[in-house]
């Protein structure tokens, strides 16, 4: 099992940005897809986007487009998302999430192993 810390979450005004992060703790994070998936009361954990190891494959759900760039660095095994233009509907707690492999996939049960998460609260 591989440990994930996310830092970055805050309570920001819509419009502005926030620049999330994902810490590993095991250096298997460089051969595999990271994603990063949000969750509100009552629902299930959302796909927001994901990146295979080299960043060749990048996927974004339609609701962030434009407006989220995930990107990794290997070296420092960490990932990131920047939020920018950040809207109410993007409050969640935000999850860090590492697959089995380096498939890219969108669905939250491929993903074994997950963060703590971090609070986002964006208001008008």
């Amino acid at each position: 099992q591989v440990q994930l810390v996310e830092r970055g979450g805050g309570s920001v005004q819509a419009g502005n940005s926030l620049r999330l992060s994902c810490e590993a703790s095991d250096r298997v994070f460089r051969n595999r897809v990271m994603a990063w998936f949000r969750q509100v009361p009552g629902k299930g954990r959302e796909f927001v986007a994901a990146l295979s190891r080299l960043s060749r494959s990048i996927d974004y759900n339609d609701s962030v487009r434009g407006r989220f760039t995930v990107s990794r660095n290997n070296d420092l095994q960490m990932g990131f998302l920047q939020m920018n233009n950040l809207k109410s509907e993007d409050t969640a707690d935000y999850y860090c999430a590492l697959a089995r492999d380096n498939q890219m996939r969108s669905s939250a049960a491929a993903f074994p192993d997950w963060g703590h998460g971090t609070r986002v609260t964006v208001f008008s």
